[in-house]
Formats: C-alpha cells, sequence, structure tokens
C-alpha cells in the first residue's frame, strides 16, 4: 500500500507547524528537503548569527524526529 503524496511545500508547512508547538526555534531557519531514492529527509539550515542563537540546536533536532515522522506517513511528490 503506498503512502499519501505530498508536496515539498506541504510537508515543510507541517514540519513548521509542528516546531511551532513543539520548540522556540530562531527567526530565519530555512528548511529544506533532501531526497535519497525513495527516501526523504528534512534539512535546516541557517546563517551563523541564527545558529548561534539559543534554542537552534533543540530545533535541529525536533526537525529530524519530525521528518523521521512524517517520512514514514508521506511520500513526497516528484
Amino acid at each position: 500500500m503506498s503512502r499519501p503524496v505530498k508536496t515539498e511545500s506541504e510537508l515543510i508547512a507541517m514540519a513548521k507547524a509542528e516546531l511551532k508547538v513543539h520548540a522556540d526555534c530562531p527567526d530565519g531557519m530555512t528548511i529544506s528537503i533532501l531526497r535519497d531514492g525513495t527516501s526523504w529527509e528534512f534539512r535546516a539550515s541557517a546563517d551563523q548569527a541564527t545558529s548561534d542563537r539559543p534554542g537552534y540546536p533543540e530545533c535541529v533536532a525536533m526537525l529530524v524526529q519530525i521528518g523521521d515522522h512524517l517520512c514514514k506517513q508521506y511520500d513526497v511528490e516528484g
């Protein structure tokens, strides 16, 4: 049975919504999707000033957990 398909922007929006609930992330963090065959995961990036701010490492760790959960539920379009 195949998983439902979401666009990258839909999945990123879902991740951002989850992050707002579970973490206090600094502004300036960019979320992208890295594909690997039939699998995918989120990647966070930020400039040095943003990545040095309190809470950034925790947000990245939370994003990884959210991605692990969502990639088991959804395929990415394309």
